[in-house]
């Protein structure tokens, strides 16, 4: 979305309450009269064939600076932001689990979230679960520190600049935004990433920019003053998810009961 604005690119965004219906659930999708892309990185590629190109005035040390950044992102960055979303028991059953199952149909809001919080777990184990790093706990150890050095990184390449590459957003603005911005915004229990990132004021700045420059009408015009009431509803929603998991158990119990 963000790289759709930084280029000028016409989309308008549809917010779906059943993300499965496609063959593999992928989301986002792009979809067009000819096309349908999902993943965001097919999504860019795609908008810059149709020369909605957010990198033009780039040089070819700066796309090439891109290119790493990026690539540091995924390394150093993402398992952390795995992490803090989906393993981190607090994050995921107060705001995660909820957040995702309001938006699935019963019983997919009950399994799905499960299934995604795993998925995330393997990723991390998979990347970074190696020797010498035996552990769970010494890999979230080791992947909160390569986070925390990622963002140190991207705070002293952004300086005082308003973008990563002066004063026209790019590829790697969006990448850094689309990184940034949940886990700066989102209330969590567990806020060790979190509070890391408030400390680095240049990307706070950064994300508050954006958010105020390119989706302020966007993101459903929730002022300050309304934060209370949505705060207020997902703590509702998660005691019905709550709730809900716990009836499916005693169902479970129940129909074994029986068969016995």
């Amino acid at each position: 979305m963000a790289y759709a604005k930084f280029s000028g690119a016409p989309l308008k965004v549809n917010v779906i309450d059943n993300t499965w219906r496609g063959s593999r659930g992928d989301v986002p999708v792009l979809t067009t009269e000819d096309n349908t892309i999902s993943q965001p990185a097919k999504i860019l590629n795609f908008l810059r064939k149709q020369k909605y190109n957010a990198d033009y005035e780039l040089s070819a040390k700066q796309g090439a600076d891109t290119l790493a950044y990026i690539a540091l992102l995924e390394e150093k960055l993402l398992p952390a932001v795995l992490h803090t979303f989906w393993v981190e028991s607090d994050n995921y059953f107060t705001v995660t689990k909820p957040w995702f199952a309001s938006r699935m149909p019963f019983p997919l809001s009950l399994i799905l979230p499960g299934r995604m919080s795993k998925g995330a777990l393997t990723r991390i184990l998979l990347t970074r679960g190696e020797p010498p790093l035996y552990h769970l706990r010494e890999v979230e150890a080791q992947i909160y520190r390569d986070a925390k050095e990622c963002l140190n990184l991207l705070s002293n390449r952004l300086g005082t600049s308003q973008f990563f590459f002066g004063d026209m957003p790019s590829t790697l603005d969006a990448y850094v935004f689309g990184f940034l911005a949940p886990l700066y915004k989102v209330r969590f229990p567990k806020v060790q990433l979190q509070e890391h990132l408030k400390q680095l004021s240049n990307l706070c700045r950064f994300c508050d920019d954006i958010l105020n420059s390119y989706f302020r009408v966007s993101l459903g015009g929730i002022s300050p003053a309304g934060q209370e009431t949505v705060d207020a509803n997902l703590q509702k929603l998660t005691q019905l998810v709550n709730k809900e998991s716990n009836l499916i158990e005693k169902v479970k119990f129940t129909s074994v009961v029986t068969l016995y």
